[in-house]
């Protein structure tokens, strides 16, 4: 289906771009701390909420 160069490609740019990826966070590190402090926990309350609205849902569905 894919040739060998093909797979090459996409094996090299998949590394190149986690480690660029890796990079940018790490440089950036600093400044997340002092602009996202708190975000933790608003993905925490967003994620209890998507659940409940699951539950509610599996717990209320008529069968």
């Amino acid at each position: 289906m894919f040739s060998q160069g093909q797979y090459l490609f996409a094996i090299f740019f998949a590394i190149c771009f986690i480690l660029l990826i890796v990079y940018t966070y790490i440089k950036d590190l600093k400044s997340h701390k002092v602009y996202y402090k708190g975000s933790l926990k608003v993905l925490i309350v967003f994620l209890l909420a998507i659940t409940s609205l699951f539950l509610i849902k599996h717990f209320t569905h008529a069968s």
